[in-house]
C-alpha cells in the first residue's frame, strides 16, 4: 500500500491535516523500540487506498532528539520503498515560512516525491503576509498548495494534487541552506500591516464552535422565519385567492355537469362538503390534487430554496458543514452530510440524490436512512404546521423535537452497528460574498420547476389511488386487518389507516387526510411523527432504490418501520 508521510515542524497543524485526510478511524502506536508515538490511518486516493502516517514533528533531518530520529528513520523507510509510489506532504506554517523552509530544503534532497502544504493560510491574510505560491512552486520545483486545516480550506486541492508530487531538483550546498532560505523569502514573501475586515471576522467566527454554534442557531431561526413569512405571504395573497376566486367557480360548474356525485365526480372533483368544494378535504384530482402541491406546498418550496440558494452562494453552507463536522462524525457521517439534510428539508428527493457527495456506501446508507426517517420535507412541514399548529407551539415542538431526538439517537446507533469508514470532510471554503442575483434566481427557478415536474404527478396519482381504494372498500379491509397495530400500539382510530397508506404516495396529502377524523392533539402528534418516519414517499423511495440498491433499501425500509412503530408506541404511552 502506498505511504503518504506528513512531515513538518512541531505545532504547524500537521495532526489537523492528518485528521482531515483520514477521518476518525486511525491507529496510534509507538515506533518499534521507542516510546515515540505516531499515528496512521488510511485515505482514498483515486481507486486505491493509501496509508497516511503522521510523522513526529521535526525541525531538521539532522536529528537532535529521539522524536527527530524516528522521523528521519520513517522517512528513510519510505525512500527505500520508493517503487511503491510513496510521497511526503511537507506541512509548512505559512506565517513562519523562513523557519519552516529549512526542513523543506532538506526534504528536497531526498529521493522521494514531495508536495508542500502552506498551512495556516488564513492567518497570513490576517497578519498582512503575502506569499507568491506560484513563484515558490517554480523555485522549489514541487507543488505548493495553500491550506487551512482547521476550516478545511485547500485540503481538497491538496488531495487533488497529490499525484503531482515530485522529487526535488533544487540545488544548494548544505552549508549554504540558511542563505538559500533567505534568498527564497526575499523573492516570494512580502509583509504589510493590515486589519481584519468585518466579513473576515464573521467568516472566522462562523467556524469556531464557541461563536459558530450561536451564529448557526440565529441563522437557522432567521432562515425559517423568512421561509414562513414568504411562504404564508404567497399563500395568502396569491395562491389561495386564485383557487378560491377563479378555480373554485369553474370546478363547481364542472361538478354540476357531472351531477354533483358519482364515481367520475368523486375522482375528478371529490366529495362536496356542505355543498361546496373544500380544497383540502374533497380529495378530487382537479381540486385537492392541484391545490395541495400548488397552493399549500409550492409557496414554501419557493421560499425554502430561495433561502438555501442564498446560503450556498454567500459561502455560509460550507462553513456550516465544517462547524457541524464533529457532531456529524458521531452519527457516522462528516460535515458535508448536512447538505442532504438541508435539501431534505425542502424535498427528500434532492436530499436523497445529494447523498452522492459522501464517499462511502456506509455513509450514504446512514445519511439516506436518517433523512428519510427524521427529516420532514417542506410539504410535510407545511401540512403539520397547518394541522397541529392550530393548537399552539406545544404540539409542533413535540412533533419536530421528537424527530430531532430520533435523528440523533438513530444516527448514533447506526454508527455503532454498521462497520466501515467515516472519512474526513474535504471542502473548499470561499470567502463570504454577496450572491449574484441572476445566478441565484436561475437556481431557484430550476429547483422550483423540478418540484412541479416531480411532485404534482405523484400527488395526482396519490389522490387517484386513494379514491379508487375507498370506492372498492380496500382501505376499509386493510383498516380491519391492521387495527391491532394502528389502534393498539399507536392509539389512532381505524380510519387513520387510509392516511398511512396514502403516505407512501404523498405524505403531505396523508396529513391532510387526518383533518376530517377529528383527532385529539395527542393523536395528531403521534400520527404526524409516524407518517414522517415510517416510509418515504414513492418519489423518494424510487430514488433511494436507485442510489442504495434493492438490498440496502430493504434494510433501510425495515429500520424505518421498526423505528416508526417504536417511537409511535412510546409517544402513545407518554402522552
Amino acid at each position: 500500500m502506498k505511504k503518504i508521510l506528513l512531515m513538518g515542524n512541531p505545532n504547524v497543524g500537521k495532526s489537523v491535516v492528518f485528521s482531515r485526510l483520514t477521518g476518525v478511524h486511525v491507529i496510534a502506536s509507538n515506533y518499534p523500540g521507542t516510546t515515540v508515538e505516531f499515528t496512521k490511518g488510511t485515505m482514498r486516493l483515486g481507486d486505491e487506498k493509501a496509508e497516511v502516517i503522521d510523522v513526529p514533528g521535526t525541525y531538521t533531518l539532522e536529528p537532535t532528539s529521539k522524536a527527530e530520529e524516528v522521523a528521519v528513520e520513517m522517512l528513510n523507510e519510505a525512500v527505500s520503498e520508493h517503487s511503491q509510489g510513496n510521497l511526503v506532504i511537507n506541512i509548512v506554517d505559512a506565517t513562519n515560512l523562513e523557519r519552516n523552509l529549512n526542513l523543506t530544503l532538506q526534504l528536497l534532497k531526498r529521493n522521494i516525491p514531495v508536495i508542500v502544504a502552506l498551512n495556516l493560510w488564513d492567518e497570513t491574510k490576517h497578519t498582512g503576509i503575502s506569499i507568491d505560491t506560484e513563484e515558490l512552486e517554480k523555485i522549489l520545483g514541487v507543488p505548493v498548495v495553500p491550506t487551512c486545516a482547521i476550516s478545511g480550506e485547500g485540503i481538497k486541492n491538496l488531495v487533488t494534487r497529490l499525484p503531482d508530487a515530485k522529487v526535488g531538483i533544487y540545488e544548494y550546498q548544505n552549508e549554504e541552506r540558511w542563505h538559500e532560505v533567505g534568498n527564497i523569502i526575499s523573492q516570494v514573501q512580502k509583509v504589510t500591516h493590515r486589519h481584519h475586515t468585518l466579513l473576515e471576522r464573521l467568516g472566522d467566527a462562523s467556524i469556531r464552535p464557541l461563536t459558530g454554534i450561536p451564529l448557526a442557531l440565529v441563522a437557522m431561526y432567521a432562515a425559517f422565519k423568512i421561509i414562513r413569512f414568504i411562504g404564508e405571504g404567497l399563500i395568502g395573497y396569491i395562491f389561495e385567492p386564485i383557487f378560491d376566486r377563479l378555480w373554485a367557480p369553474l370546478m363547481m360548474k364542472l361538478s354540476f355537469v357531472l351531477g354533483s356525485q358519482g364515481f367520475v365526480h368523486n375522482i375528478l372533483i371529490g366529495k362536496l362538503v356542505g355543498g361546496e368544494i373544500d380544497f383540502v378535504e374533497s380529495l378530487g384530482l382537479l381540486t385537492t390534487g392541484l391545490f395541495v402541491p400548488i397552493a399549500m406546498v409550492l409557496p414554501y418550496v419557493i421560499s425554502f430554496y430561495l433561502v438555501l440558494s442564498f446560503a450556498e452562494d454567500s459561502g455560509y453552507l460550507p462553513r456550516l458543514g465544517v462547524l457541524v463536522d464533529n457532531i456529524m462524525h458521531r452519527l457516522g457521517l462528516h460535515g458535508l452530510a448536512i447538505i442532504p439534510m438541508m435539501l431534505g428539508l425542502g424535498c427528500n428527493v434532492p436530499g436523497a440524490l445529494a447523498t452522492r457527495v459522501l464517499e462511502t456506501r456506509r455513509e450514504r446508507f446512514i445519511s439516506a436512512t436518517l433523512m428519510a426517517i427524521a427529516v420532514p420535507c417542506m410539504a410535510l412541514q407545511a401540512m403539520v404546521i397547518g394541522l397541529v399548529g392550530r393548537y399552539g407551539t406545544k404540539g409542533l415542538g413535540l412533533v419536530f423535537g421528537t424527530l430531532f431526538v430520533v435523528w440523533i439517537i438513530l444516527g448514533i446507533l447506526l454508527n455503532l452497528i454498521l462497520k466501515g469508514e467515516s472519512p474526513e470532510i474535504f471542502v473548499e471554503i470561499p470567502p463570504y460574498r454577496i450572491p449574484y442575483l441572476r445566478a441565484l434566481l436561475k437556481k431557484l427557478w430550476m429547483r422550483t420547476r423540478w418540484f412541479l415536474q416531480e411532485a404534482v404527478p405523484y400527488v395526482l396519482l396519490g389522490v387517484l389511488i386513494v379514491n379508487i381504494l375507498y370506492s372498492l372498500r380496500i382501505i376499509e379491509f386493510i383498516g380491519r386487518f391492521t387495527a391491532p397495530v394502528v389502534t393498539g400500539i399507536l392509539g389512532l382510530p381505524r380510519e387513520a389507516v387510509g392516511a398511512l397508506i396514502i403516505g407512501f404516495l404523498r405524505k403531505d396529502v396523508a396529513v391532510g387526510m387526518l383533518l376530517p377524523l377529528d383527532l385529539t392533539l395527542n393523536q395528531l402528534i403521534i400520527a404526524s411523527v409516524v407518517l414522517a418516519m415510517y416510509f418515504p414517499c414513492v418519489a423518494t423511495f424510487a430514488v433511494l432504490v436507485k442510489e442504495l440498491g434493492v438490498k440496502d433499501m430493504i434494510k433501510s425500509a425495515g429500520i424505518m418501520i421498526v423505528s416508526a412503530l417504536t417511537v409511535g408506541g412510546i409517544l402513545n404511552l407518554l402522552l
